[in-house]
């Protein structure tokens, strides 16, 4: 699970690389946020000739994460690393591209457009 000061790689070109979880939305009493959750994170690291720039809080929502899910289906699925795209207050992505392959459970929490822009959806 995604908690408070969890240290997250972005999967999008918007141009932050890293982002520090400063308030988790989603998952168990708003403590912990999993795949597909909305939280807000602060930027820690940025290209230098962003948009985004280093200290800004921003919006994003996990699309791996290295702690085991468990699906209906009753598999597990796990990453190697945690990743977010940024996204806006519209809850569309403010990159033109995702890396790295993404959880289905985007699918179903209607982030239809992050999934669209994903080489690989597992």
């Amino acid at each position: 699970m995604i908690g408070m000061r969890t240290i997250l790689e972005v999967a999008d070109n918007s141009g932050a690389r890293r982002l520090a979880c400063i308030l988790p939305r989603g998952g168990d009493l708003g403590l912990r946020a999993g795949l597909g959750d909305v939280v807000t994170a602060s930027v820690k690291e940025a290209a230098p000739d962003s948009q985004v720039k280093k200290g800004k809080v921003v919006r994003c929502v996990i699309v791996r994460m290295r702690k085991e899910t468990r699906r209906k289906d009753g598999t597990y699925i796990r990453f190697d690393s945690n990743a977010a795209v940024l996204i806006n207050e519209l809850g569309e992505p403010v990159g033109t591209r995702v890396f790295g392959p993404v959880a289905r459970e985007l699918r179903e929490k209607r982030f239809m457009k992050i999934v669209s822009l994903a080489p690989e959806v597992i």
